[in-house]
């Protein structure tokens, strides 16, 4: 029995020996056959090189044309230094309820004198037939003369409320907007903040920023905003101060558009401050086109010569219109890439993983 299940093993092992070698005859032959059939790895060529510690790419123009690499020459630009500073959108709910309020004392006090003219006349009349061999009592006299009394007091009375409205106001929004919100009619430059369709905010500056004047302009963005600058437009100095922020507060009103109340904004203006505040730094703008991103600071690509580029870094401190302002790294006359520069900055990165891998 045991030879028999003996001679059954090895029959077994005989076969599996036998399947095996069938298999590697044939996938030796499936295998040539797709080897054969593989082009050759074609060796790409190395645009990347090091001159003077700078990094080069070099492509040659039908590489560039191929890869619709296009470049700007940079002009000579000129940059007035800026002050940031915060302000807030003012609620002039409380303004309109003093001038709600004066406005009434107004109306009581021109009540009170119609009636003060009228007792007045009533008084002197009867005085006078008193007088005229006391054709009415002098109790009547007294009567008028009490009458006449009552009704200077109460103008007396609404004229002071009316005055101390008046100097409230004043103490608490500034001279100009008292006098806009005591007019009646209400004046055109009130009217558009009270139909919404501007807004007043308030500005704090610095202790040493120069003094706003009829006419100033600054720019206003909503606190974390991307949105276009808003123009605003000085109107006086603040009485009262942000207790959030120290320095001298303003007066400004904006169109309203995506303005609202209790809306904090940033601010950009010229800055006065100092002998210096007509000096104006001389560079070049960076097109935001130009600009590439890595290990988060900006890079741009200058071209050295007609086939080689090299990476700058660049400053973004300064915004200027379409890009960022800067002086001294870069010239008036550089060609910087703006098309493209992502796939030179790409390059670049596939012979530092290349070298990587040889190492």
């Amino acid at each position: 029995m045991n030879r028999k299940v003996a001679v059954i093993i090895a029959l077994q092992a005989l076969l599996i020996i036998v399947l095996f070698w069938v298999m590697v005859f044939y996938g030796k032959d499936e295998y040539e056959a797709f080897t054969n059939e593989q082009p050759d790895e074609i060796e790409t060529p190395n645009r990347v090189s090091t001159e003077q510690g700078a990094t080069i790419v070099t492509l040659s123009p039908e590489a560039q044309a191929q890869s619709a690499i296009t470049t700007t020459t940079l002009t000579s630009s000129k940059h007035q230094d800026t002050l940031s500073a915060f302000g807030n959108i003012m609620s002039i709910d409380p303004l309109i309820e003093l001038r709600s309020r004066y406005l009434t004392a107004k109306a009581d006090a021109n009540v009170a004198r119609a009636s003060l003219a009228n007792s007045q006349q009533e008084y002197q009349r009867v005085l006078k037939l008193n007088q005229d061999d006391h054709n009415v009592s002098d109790r009547v006299v007294i009567a008028a003369e009490a009458a006449y009394k009552s009704d200077q007091a109460k103008v007396q009375a609404a004229e002071i409320q009316a005055s101390n409205l008046r100097d409230n106001m004043r103490q608490t929004w500034g001279e100009t907007l008292s006098l806009q919100a005591t007019q009646q009619p209400a004046s055109s430059a009130l009217q558009q903040l009270l139909q919404y369709k501007e807004v007043l905010l308030q500005v704090t500056l610095p202790f040493d920023a120069k003094t706003p004047a009829s006419g100033d302009t600054i720019n206003i963005i909503p606190t974390g905003s991307q949105s276009k600058p808003i123009q605003a437009r000085f109107v006086s100095a603040s009485p009262t101060t942000d207790s959030t922020i120290q320095g001298k507060t303003y007066y400004y009103r904006a169109p309203a558009e995506s303005l609202r109340a209790g809306m904090r904004v940033s601010v950009r203006m010229n800055d006065g401050r100092g002998s210096s505040s007509a000096k104006q730094a001389e560079g070049v703008v960076v097109p935001a086109s130009a600009v590439v991103w890595y290990s988060g600071k900006a890079w741009v690509y200058k071209k050295q010569a007609a086939d080689k580029f090299s990476r700058q870094p660049i400053s973004t401190e300064t915004e200027a219109s379409g890009g960022w302002f800067n002086a001294g790294t870069l010239k008036p006359g550089d060609e910087l890439v703006t098309s493209g520069a992502q796939l030179l900055l790409s390059e670049e990165f596939k012979y530092q993983i290349k070298n990587e891998n040889e190492d």
